[in-house]
């Protein structure tokens, strides 16, 4: 009788790990499928024309936006028009 038990016992709890795992899996898969969204640009950063940002960097004393031309900009926090603008190579 306590043969049964323990089996019944190890076949829930395999049952029941198996679940879990899948639940993880599958919670990674629908989580981590997209792409990042990027943090909102402030409305007073001004792109060049035509340019769409790829990458936004907040640093302490500056804000970096990477173009999808490769193109980086460096604007000052406050933001307004780039003070440093870096071609791709």
């Amino acid at each position: 009788m306590d043969l049964r038990f323990l089996k019944i016992l190890v076949t829930t709890l395999t049952v029941v790990m198996i679940l879990g795992l899948l639940t993880i899996v599958g919670l990674l898969v629908t989580r981590l499928g997209g792409p990042a969204p990027l943090p909102a640009l402030p409305d007073s950063v001004i792109l060049p024309e035509g340019a769409a940002p790829a990458a936004v960097t907040f640093a302490r004393d500056w804000l970096v936006v990477v173009t999808e031309g490769g193109e980086i900009l460096l604007y000052r926090p406050e933001g307004g028009a780039p003070v440093s603008t870096t071609a791709p190579p």
